[in-house]
This record gives structure tokens, sequence and C-alpha cells, in this order.
């Protein structure tokens, strides 16, 4: 068996649903490319090897007729049941789970678990085809009494998942029993990962991988060792016929039925680094994406994990706001796409993408990306600052009104009129609020007296403006560390580094 690397609380969950007396009904979601199908796949294989286990593995076929995706189902029965011998294909989907279920009654074991996984539902379930309503049937009526039975549902588009099985009102409402969410590794298990690939790279290497590659364990197989990670994200990125280059179209075309929209929102708000509000965006996108549209198109990018939507703690009535929250579709839509028409004819001339790293473009996406990284590494900054888990993390920006900056035109004095920008947050419960400032840098970072006093006057903003009693703490988030002078043993109460976040 290929070692489930970094998948411990999954493999948990599979083994509790295989030891159990119960039928049970799973569903796993989740990024496309994150490694549902392989983790199902490799332990069920397990068992099927150990002869405790049948494996009735199907997978939907992308845009393909009813009658097609109804022989491969067909085909599947005949392979695991009856040795390959032809049988013939029913024309829906009712009279297919009846064979299945007759299959299952008159020729399976009764001393197997029997493993029903249906790979990419969502591709299965075509329109018209009451494939949904026909499951519901054979597992409320037939299934759901039979304890051998473990049905596995799966599909990349996760926003379907969730609303066509999880959260739906009809048939399928509370069948499920158990449910993983199937993430990208975080740093840690992505350098775990690449060890036992036999890449052994730093911290900061891996770092800079993340920023492209997000943790998906797809893309990080694609990296070769005994290349540096600029050397790595010039092959896969700028070289001609790159892996990177195409995928941002399979990724969108394979997710939505008509990925225009989401492609046109998620590119609306890449370009607002620290976030757009929805009723800006929803503006910005046109008449037609005010109401259902807009908000439909918005939750399944949300769901799909491509943007994470937030309210301004301290300020929630401003609403919803939205950032971009993908790696690698931030680097795609950053340094790939602007240039793609003229790499597809001719990759950069070698060397061409290190130069670049000397640029401030450069220097300003890193600071931009790491920003990224800290969120998806929340609980690591909390443990590391010694926080409870309970803390409520978030993000504040004050924008001054017309008036405000007006005034502030006239009186240079008034700092305080001007805007402010908190990287991160955490409300805690113990009547004190840390604020944090985000820094990437390759060295330790300095704290200059400039850099304190604009930090100085931001915590005064908040306070004013959120009218809060709590201690502020302010703590640093550094790549390369904290320089420790004067003005970081004054100010600074707690530094989370690069290390931190490797730490296991």
């Amino acid at each position: 068996m290929v070692d489930l690397l970094c998948r411990d609380e999954e493999k948990k969950v599979l083994e509790s649903l295989y030891s159990s007396q119960d039928p049970e009904f799973l569903a796993i979601y989740g990024r496309r490319r994150v490694g549902k199908t392989f983790l199902i796949r490799q332990f069920f294989k397990v068992k099927e090897a150990q002869e405790s286990a049948i494996f009735f593995n199907v997978t939907g076929t992308k845009k393909a007729p009813l009658q097609t995706q109804i022989s491969h189902f067909t085909q599947q029965i005949s392979e695991v049941f009856f040795k390959g011998i032809t049988l013939e294909a029913g024309n829906t989907w009712d009279k297919s789970l009846e064979l299945l279920t007759r299959t299952i009654r008159e020729h399976a074991p009764q001393d197997k678990k029997i493993i029903l996984f249906f790979d990419e539902l969502p591709w299965m379930a075509t329109r018209n085809s009451r494939l949904l309503g026909a499951l519901d049937y054979y597992w409320n009526q037939h299934w759901s009494n039979d304890p051998r039975i473990k049905l596995i549902i799966c599909g990349s588009s996760t926003s379907w998942i969730i609303d066509k099985v999880i959260q739906d009102k009809g048939g399928l409402h509370n069948r499920i029993t158990r449910e993983i969410h199937l993430e990208p590794f975080d740093l840690s298990q992505s350098k775990k990962f690449l060890v036992h690939r036999g890449i052994q790279l730093s911290h900061r290497q891996i770092l800079l991988l993340f920023m492209l590659t997000g943790g998906v364990p797809y893309y990080l197989t694609k990296i070769e060792k005994g290349l540096s990670a600029i050397q790595i994200i010039e092959q896969l990125a700028f070289s001609k016929k790159a892996f990177f280059l195409d995928e941002f179209d399979k990724l969108f075309s394979s997710l939505f039925d008509n990925p225009d929209f989401h492609i046109a929102a998620i590119k609306a708000i890449s370009e607002n680094q620290y976030g757009i509000g929805e009723r800006k965006l929803l503006e910005k996108m046109g008449p037609h994406w005010v109401g259902g549209t807009g908000k439909k198109v918005l939750k399944e990018l949300e769901q799909s994990g491509f943007i994470m939507s937030f309210k301004p703690i301290f300020n929630k009535k401003r609403g919803t706001y939205y950032r971009l929250f993908d790696e690698y579709v931030a680097f795609y839509l950053r340094w790939i796409e602007p240039i793609r028409f003229s790499l597809e004819r001719k990759a950069l001339e070698q060397g061409s993408w290190q130069e670049m790293q000397s640029t401030p473009e450069w220097y300003s996406w890193l600071g931009y990306a790491f920003e990224s990284v800290c969120y998806k590494h929340l609980s690591k900054i909390k443990k590391a600052l010694k926080l409870s888990p309970s803390a409520e993390s978030g993000t504040w920006r004050h924008i001054p009104n017309a008036k405000s900056a007006d005034s502030d035109n006239n009186n240079r004095d008034n700092k305080n009129n001007r805007g402010a920008q908190i990287d991160l947050l955490f409300d805690r419960k113990d009547d004190a609020i840390t604020l944090c400032e985000i820094k990437y840098s390759e060295e330790p970072f300095i704290l200059t007296k400039e850099q304190v006093e604009n930090l100085q006057r931001r915590v005064q903003i908040f306070k004013e403006k959120t009218g809060t009693q709590k201690q502020i703490f302010i703590a640093m988030i550094c790549a390369g560390g904290l320089k420790n002078n004067y003005y970081a043993e004054d100010l600074i109460s707690g530094i989370v580094s690069l290390e931190d976040f490797f730490d296991a």
C-alpha cells in the first residue's frame, strides 16, 4: 500500500466507517487535485486485498451522455462481481441500481463488507438523469438495511456535493452518516510529503513552492528533486507547455458548467488585495449580477475553496467581504496569465524568471502571498503566541470618509484621520486583543522608529474607531524572524517566525 501520508485523521474516519456494524453513507469532497480518489482507492484496495471487502468503484465521465454513464456502471458490476461477463445495460439509473442491488443480494458473500464508491458523482448525475432520486430510493429501501454496505460518494465540485447531497432538503436530506472535507496540505505536511519523495528543501524554499501550489498534493508530485524552488517554478510555470500554463482552464471547466461567470468574479476579487465588499463586487460585475446569480457564483467559489468570505471584526454591519484564497489561482492571475500567449509560443529565456525575483513587484507579491499563507496557518500562529484556540481571528480596516480625508489634507498633524489596516487580529476571551503585523523578509525583520510610530498610530485609530476597552498586545509574524532591538523589546509581545509554521 502506498502510504497515505499526512491523512491520519481521514484514515481514522475510514477505519471507523469500515469497522462499523451499521450501513454507512459517506460524502467526501474537496478541491480538484487534492487526493480524494487516491485516499479512498488506496485505503479500500488494502481491505480488498485482505479478502475482507468487495470494492465497487465507478467514476463519472465529464459531459458524457446518460447511456454512456450507465454503460460504464454496468461494466463495473460485471468486472467486480462476474469476472467480466457481458451484462445487458439498462436505460435508466433505476434499472442500473436495481441490477446492483440484486447482484449484491444474490452474489456477494455475507462475510464481506461491500464498498460502493461513486466517484465524480456530479458528472454521473447528468441533467434529467434522475440519479439522485434513484440513489435515495435504493439507499432507503435496500442498502440502509444491509450492514455490509458502505456507500461513498465523491466529487471535486464541492458546491454540488454540499447543495445536492449534504444540505439537500429533498430525498437525500439527513442520509449522510459521515463527511470528509479533504483539504490541501499545510506547510508542515507539504514538507513531510516532499521528504517522503526524496526532495530535501529548506523551509524558505518550501514556502516559495507553497505560494504556487497551495499544498495541493497532485501539484507537489510535479516537483523534481535536485532543483531550487525558483528553478522548479520556472519549469512548472514558465517553460513551453508548462504544467501550470493551462491548469487554470482545466480547473474551472471541470468544476462549473458555465465557468466564465466564476472566472470573471475571481479576477475581480484578485484585483483587491485586502478584499472587496459583496455589494461593491456585484455592482462592479454588472446589473445581471445583482441578485441570485452573483450570490450563487460567490457561494460556489467559496465552497470550492477559491475565495474566503469574512465580516470585518468589530464592524460587521459593513457586510460580507471576499478575498482570493487559492495560491495557484492567485499566482496564475498575477504572473502567468499576463504572458500566457507568449509562453504558449515560446518559453521564457532561461534565467529570466530568476531575474524577476529582484523586482519591487515580486517583493510586493511575496508580502501579499505570505499573508494568505498566514490565514491558512491560524492554529499554528495561535500556538506560537500561546493563545487559546477559542480566540476569534479576523482583520480590520478603517477607511476615512471624504470629509475626514479633506480635513486631513488641511491639517497634516491630524494623523488619526488617515486610514489604518490591521493584517490579522485575535479577539481573545481573556479581555485582550492581539494585533498582528505580517512581514515577509528573508532576513530577520528590523523595526525602525518610523515603523513603530506607524504601528502605534494604527493601534490608536483601532481603539478609537472600535471603542474597545480590552488590553491591546502587538505581535509580529515575520518569515525571517524579528531582530531584537530597543523597539522590539519595548513594543512587541509575541513573535511568530516561519519555523513555527512547520511545527508539527
